[in-house]
């Protein structure tokens, strides 16, 4: 073990525009930040200069909601937002060392175009990419592809470990040095370097091998943000990253212990991936005015935004009083099964209305602090030394003013703490998060393939 203090690892993730569901109405937001190329152009070169380790995008394939129709689907402001991928090829170029994760499902994309693609990326941005696996939970998304109904959620995961492993295989289609480009031999690569796949399983038959040469990192940095049963298992096979939604430092910490506790099974050490929960700082330079701030945010969420934010566990709740009593939850939900369940946790022995559920799940699904910058850094820090994370993917409100708070506010009060860093330690992304690059599979086989098969 290194003798190293543990530092925090900080990661953005800038939603549409902005995290909080009331947060585009603020006077001084920037309502068009979701589709202005110029805007995330410039938060990237800041969230560099601030060091923080990655941009990341939780993303789908849809406009999803659970709105019943199109007029309270008009009261939600994650329309309209950028492909990743496509997105994070232009801003890769505009930094040097900060990395990017891009979300993409495995439900509704094929393997061999997402290694190609990652593979392509992570030579464009010179090792900074990362790819956050996950199944898609929207029924939304599957009646843009072909579906009448969402795959079961077991099915989902079962697709998405063979999925995994297709990726992988299709990655290590060439040893690192296979390209040897011999001018006056006339030949282009080491065919004794080149592994053809040849895969044939219950939901893929990909023969290969990729048409790309190896990612700079072995493999991009690999994220998965599910937290059921399944989700946790495909976590300790295969991710680095672990993107999670807790509310408070006790439900983290038995998380963190839960997820690191799989790994053996799979061959790997706990410390091969990062645990790094979502949270949402409303920051002011008081606690009076942090607490206005966030007075105000939450008046500016739109019931017809709320309801449909329930609709998912509660059904359609447009009949009902909102300042009126919760009914009862839905029995099950083939969406995000982790996020149903924490919610009946959340309501067992609390009498709430309508509009007090809205208003708190409208806010934001992660975990909200409001406070100054020396309280909230408190709070990460408590979270972080107590193992319920390794660090947070931070969502700010609304842009810019809040983020560029977390830049020059929050930031340095972690850094004077010695919690986060002051400089990058590499060049790519897997150096600046302290993982591991992966060797070839035909040399080194990764334990998470090992032990997974």
């Amino acid at each position: 073990m290194s003798d190293t203090p543990r530092q925090m690892a900080l990661g953005l993730n800038l939603v549409a525009a902005g995290a909080h569901g009331g947060g585009w109405r603020m006077p001084e937001a920037k309502t068009d930040a979701a589709m202005d190329i110029r805007f995330w152009k410039q938060m990237a070169r800041e969230a560099e200069a601030a060091k923080f380790h990655f941009m990341f995008w939780a993303d789908g394939i849809a406009v999803r909601s659970s709105a019943k129709d199109e007029e309270q689907l008009s009261y939600d402001s994650r329309i309209d937002v950028f492909e990743p991928l496509t997105l994070l090829a232009a801003l890769s170029a505009v930094t040097e060392k900060m990395g990017f994760i891009a979300t993409a499902s495995t439900t509704y994309n094929e393997p061999y175009n997402m290694a190609r693609k990652l593979a392509s990326l992570d030579h464009i941005s010179e090792g900074r990419v990362g790819w956050n696996v996950v199944t898609s939970w929207s029924e939304d998304e599957a009646l843009n592809f072909g579906r009448d109904k969402h795959m079961e959620h077991s099915s989902r995961y079962r697709r998405a470990e063979e999925y995994i492993d297709v990726v992988f295989g299709l990655w290590d289609s060439w040893e690192d040095d296979a390209f040897i480009r011999d001018k006056a031999s006339g030949q282009y690569f080491d065919p004794a370097k080149l592994h053809t796949l040849h895969h044939h399983g219950e939901h893929f038959k990909v023969r290969g091998p990729l048409n790309a040469a190896r990612p700079i990192q072995g493999y991009p940095v690999i994220a998965q943000a599910g937290s059921s049963g399944p989700g946790q298992d495909l976590a300790a096979r295969t991710a680095e990253v672990i993107y999670t939604m807790q509310k408070d430092r006790d439900e983290a910490a038995a998380f963190y212990a839960s997820v690191k506790g799989r790994f053996a099974r799979y061959g790997r050490s706990p410390d091969s991936a990062l645990v790094m929960p979502g949270m949402m700082p409303i920051i002011g330079r008081t606690m009076q005015e942090a607490r206005d701030l966030f007075e105000r945010l939450q008046e500016l969420i739109h019931p017809q935004l709320g309801l449909a934010a329930l609709a998912g566990s509660f059904g359609d709740l447009s009949a009902y009083d909102v300042d009126g009593p919760l009914p009862p939850m839905l029995a099950d939900s083939n969406a995000v099964k982790s996020a149903h369940v924490r919610l009946a946790k959340f309501l067992d022995g609390r009498a709430l209305t309508i509009r007090q559920l809205y208003q708190f799940r409208a806010a934001s699904g992660h975990h909200l602090i409001v406070g100054t910058p020396e309280s909230i850094a408190d709070e990460m820090q408590d979270w972080f030394e107590h193992r319920g994370c390794d660090g947070f993917n931070i969502l700010p409100p609304f842009y810019p003013q809040p983020v560029r708070d977390v830049f020059h506010l929050l930031v340095p009060e972690l850094q004077r703490r010695g919690l986060f860093h002051t400089e990058y330690a590499g060049s790519t992304l897997r150096e600046n998060l302290g993982l591991a690059r992966p060797g070839h599979f035909h040399h080194r086989q990764p334990a998470h393939l090992a032990a997974g098969n």
